[in-house]
């Protein structure tokens, strides 16, 4: 099996697929803290249905890079579920209801109306759940994915104890004149980002689970925010890389066996949890 692994290990699409993968799982850890603390998990669900939706549009109108048409349209997708959400007629778990529902039905539509694939159900199938796409990466996809992780992983270093201030209390952020709203759009900015990323490791419909497992987990083992939020990045990162030598060796779908590693990382966790409880009683 070893030497397998660095036999394969020596072709570049598994070079590609595993530096794109570590750094979309550390990415999604990052913010995924932040959206479980502020009861948002879904936010990346939602999301990922608008993705899906945008990717059938690129698909339809033949576009060489799909991510020109949709990362903008996350985006906006990001910042009107913020404002929808703070609205008090639409509750934001309804707000995200509502649009990833009609983008995962609309994309669905298009891509049967005005396919010209002979492969549609494949083609359906690997961008809901990332069957094969991050072994089929080009170096320019690679570098883009590196330069937007980089960027993100930059933005939460630098904007951290803004980020940490609207997390736990908005209202006496606001107070204390840092500009919730900003910060607010900033994360929605970077969740928008992340979720585009994360498409090609592990499709549309399993996305969530990147960004909530790992949070979930590390909080099984520490309390503080920082130790929560490193813990996390680092229980994400190891899961993603052993899903994809997994997959690879067993010949699996990487997004499936990556997700079903972070389900086992936290069935660890939380029985270590269990026990420790158990001790300290």
């Amino acid at each position: 099996m070893i030497e397998k692994l660095g036999m394969y290990l020596q072709y570049p699409f598994v070079q590609y697929a595993l530096i794109v993968g570590v750094l979309i799982a550390l990415c999604s850890s990052l913010l995924g803290v932040t959206l479980v603390l502020r009861r948002f998990s879904f936010i990346g669900d939602g999301l990922s249905h608008v993705a899906f939706g945008a990717m059938a549009i690129a698909s339809v109108l033949n576009l060489t890079n799909n991510m020109l048409l949709v990362l903008p349209i996350t985006v906006v997708s990001a910042i009107l579920l913020l404002r929808a959400g703070q609205n008090a007629r639409i509750k934001g778990d309804a707000a995200i209801a509502m649009i990833s529902v009609a983008a995962l039905a609309f994309g669905y539509l298009i891509m049967n109306v005005f396919s010209t694939s002979t492969n549609l159900s494949g083609d359906v199938c690997s961008t809901l759940f990332g069957s094969t796409s991050i072994l089929t990466l080009t170096k320019s996809e690679v570098w883009i994915c590196t330069v937007l992780s980089i960027a993100v992983v930059v933005i939460f270093v630098l904007f951290y104890n803004k980020i940490f201030a609207v997390t736990f209390d908005e209202s006496f952020a606001k107070a204390t004149g840092t500009r919730a709203g900003a910060y607010n759009l900033l994360l929605a900015v970077i969740i928008a980002v992340i979720i585009v990323l994360a498409m090609n490791l592990v499709g549309s419909l399993l996305i969530s689970a990147l960004v909530i497992f790992p949070a979930l987990s590390a909080m099984r083992l520490f309390k503080s925010f920082r130790s929560v939020t490193v813990c996390s990045a680092l229980l994400s990162v190891v899961c993603a890389f052993l899903g994809i030598i997994v997959s690879i060796l067993a010949g699996t779908p990487v997004g499936s066996t990556i997700v079903a590693v972070d389900v086992g990382a936290f069935l660890i966790c939380y029985l270590f949890e269990l026990i420790q409880g158990g001790i300290c009683k």
